[in-house]
């Protein structure tokens, strides 16, 4: 079984997957984290956005391993934390709009989620990686109430961004992620959507456990 789930940043998406892979016994894939690695290995390297063809390679060779607790592995190195801070979030969605890079990220998704039954969050998720997913969600919030929550997970786990430079990636994100060549984020008539920024976790996991019905 494939649970898809779309949305853009921080609309809570990887703290629902990771309850509901719990819950429903299902292996979390993050899309997201993915690509974060892509960036700091690329950042590890002393690249930038403009060595496109060096990025690429390393995207097409990288050993990312996403254990079941959550903890990342970057060439057997735990990255976790370090992926998500400022430096490797400001480089990220740029990275990620890399053509063959998200072809080749694609191609790892999909192996990784080959015979199992998986719950993955992303962009195009829903549209690309998995259009044939049973059930596909698109998970929405305001911009304010995005950043906001953006900010509180920052602090949790010390990593210094005021909440105007979290509002301000934000939106920059949302612009790159809905224009990207490949791999855009979309609405589509066959996602279920559900706007959270109203809502609790928790009040959004039960929504997505009575449409799935386990």
């Amino acid at each position: 079984m494939i649970i898809a789930i779309d949305g853009p940043a921080g609309s809570g998406k990887g703290s629902v997957c990771k309850i509901l892979s719990s819950k429903l016994d299902l292996i979390n894939i993050d899309t997201g984290a993915m690509y974060r690695c892509v960036a700091l290995k690329a950042l590890e390297n002393n690249l930038t956005i403009d060595d496109k063809d060096k990025i690429i390679d390393i995207s097409s060779k990288i050993n990312i391993d996403l254990k079941e607790d959550g903890t990342i592995l970057l060439d057997g190195v735990d990255v976790t934390k370090k992926i998500r801070e400022k430096e490797v979030t400001m480089i990220v969605s740029p990275i990620s709009s890399i053509v063959e890079v998200r072809k080749n990220m694609v191609d790892l998704q999909r192996k990784i989620a080959k015979g199992k039954n998986v719950i993955m969050e992303g962009r195009d998720i829903t549209t690309v990686v998995f259009p044939d997913a049973d059930y596909k969600f698109y998970l929405d919030a305001s911009l304010e109430e995005r950043a906001k929550r953006r900010f509180i997970q920052n602090q949790e786990q010390n990593i210094e961004m005021s909440y105007e430079e979290i509002l301000d990636n934000i939106k920059k994100r949302d612009y790159n992620d809905m224009h990207k060549e490949v791999g855009a984020l979309k609405r589509i008539d066959s996602q279920i959507y559900i706007d959270s920024t109203n809502m609790t976790i928790d009040e959004v996991v039960k929504k997505i456990e009575e449409e799935v019905g386990r």
